[in-house]
C-alpha cells in the first residue's frame, strides 16, 4: 500500500489506516479476541501500518487487544491512541488535567507494551483546561521519549492554532465523509494553512455509505447509533438517496459504495488519511482496495453536483455529544 505523510510533521502511514474502535466498543458487542488479533494482523499482512486506539474504547480493552496484535511487527507500525475522559468513560466527562494526561499515557504504554505511544490525541477539548497546557503536558511527554506526535480529535479552528503554538500538532481526527462535510468550511483551510494531517473517523458514514444499512436495520441494543438522530428509522429512509447516489456511480466504476466514498475521501487531499473500522476481514480487504481507485477530476465533479442537490437528514450527534465537538 503507498503511504501518505500527514502534513509536514514527517509522520509517514499507509494510505489508509485502520480504527480499531468498533472491535470492543460502540458498535455492539465485542469481537472475539482472537478474531480481532486475526483481523489486525491481517490489515497489517495487506499493508496498513496505521491503527488507530482510545482508552475509552472498552474502556482500555483496545488498547490491550491493539498491544497483543501488533507485538510481532510493533517497529513497523504507528499506534495511536487518545486521553480525555475522566477514568476512560465517556459518560464521566472530559478531563485533560496535566496530571492525568500523564497518567494515561504511562498506563497506555503498559497496555500496549511498548516504549512509546506515536500518535496521542486529545481525544475532545476539555474547556476545563487551556489547551496551551495540554500542548505543554504532551511536549514534555515527547521531550521524555514516551511520545512522538500530537494529535487533537474533534477541535475547532482556534483551538488548534493555540494547541500548534505550543507544540507542533501532527494530525486532527474528526469525522469527514460525503455525508458529514463541516470540516470543509474551516478546518480543512486551516490545516493545510498550518501544515498538519486530516485523518477522518467514519469516512463510510458509521456504516450507511457501505448500503448495508437501510430503516429496517436492528441495530444491537449497545450500538451507539440507536441514539444518533441521523440513524432514527426516518432519517435513514430518507438518506437512501446518498447511497443510491453512490451505488449508481460505483456499478459504473465497477467498485463499491464503501470503495467509491473512501476514494472520494482520499481525494480530496493529499494529506488525508482515512480510518475505517469493521470487525470482518472481508470487509477490511473490501476497503482497502479503495487505494485502487482513481477519481478523476470529473468523477469529483459529478460526484459534487450529485450531492449538491441532496440535504442530509439529521444531526450526527444527540445534543449532549454535539457539545463536545467543535471547540
Amino acid at each position: 500500500m503507498e503511504k501518505r505523510k500527514l502534513g509536514n510533521s514527517g509522520l509517514e502511514v499507509s494510505a489508509i489506516g485502520l480504527g480499531c474502535m468498533g472491535l470492543s466498543f460502540g458498535y455492539g458487542p465485542a469481537t472475539d479476541r482472537r478474531d480481532a488479533i486475526n483481523l489486525i494482523r491481517t490489515a497489517y499482512a495487506l499493508g496498513v501500518t496505521f491503527f488507530d486506539s482510545a482508552e475509552a474504547y472498552g474502556p482500555f480493552l483496545n488498547e490491550e487487544l491493539l498491544g497483543e496484535a501488533v507485538a510481532p511487527f510493533r517497529d513497523h507500525v504507528v499506534l495511536a491512541t487518545k486521553f480525555g475522559f475522566e477514568g476512560g468513560v465517556t459518560s464521566k466527562g472530559l478531563n485533560s488535567e496535566p496530571k492525568n494526561i500523564r497518567a494515561v499515557a504511562d498506563a497506555a504504554l503498559r497496555r500496549f507494551k511498548t516504549d512509546r505511544i506515536d500518535l496521542l490525541y486529545q481525544h475532545r477539548v476539555d474547556p476545563n483546561v487551556p489547551i496551551e497546557d495540554v500542548a505543554g503536558t504532551v511536549k514534555g511527554l515527547i521531550a521524555e521519549g514516551k511520545v512522538k506526535y500530537f494529535g487533537l480529535s474533534e477541535a475547532g479552528a482556534e483551538t488548534i492554532r493555540k494547541a500548534h503554538a505550543v507544540q507542533t500538532v501532527a494530525a486532527l481526527q474528526s469525522e469527514y465523509s460525503l455525508w458529514w462535510r463541516e470540516p470543509e468550511r474551516e478546518i480543512l483551510p486551516v490545516l493545510e494553512e498550518l501544515g498538519i494531517g486530516f485523518v477522518p473517523f467514519s469516512p463510510l458514514g458509521k456504516g450507511f455509505l457501505t448500503g448495508a444499512i437501510n430503516e429496517n436495520t436492528k441495530f444491537d441494543t449497545s450500538d451507539f447509533r440507536n441514539v444518533v438522530p441521523r440513524f432514527d428509522e426516518e432519517n435513514r429512509k430518507a438518506n437512501q438517496i446518498v447511497v443510491n447516489k453512490i451505488i449508481g456511480f460505483a456499478k459504473r466504476k465497477n467498485a463499491t459504495p464503501a470503495q467509491v466514498a473512501l476514494a472520494w475521501v482520499m481525494a480530496q487531499k493529499p494529506w488525508i488519511v482515512p480510518i475505517p473500522g469493521t470487525t470482518k476481514v472481508h470487509r477490511l480487504q473490501e476497503n482497502l482496495k479503495a487505494e485502487e481507485i482513481t477519481l478523476s477530476h470529473d468523477d469529483l465533479i459529478e460526484i459534487e453536483n450529485a450531492f449538491s442537490e441532496i440535504e442530509i437528514q439529521g444531526a450526527r450527534y444527540p445534543q449532549h455529544l454535539q457539545e463536545r465537538v467543535g471547540r
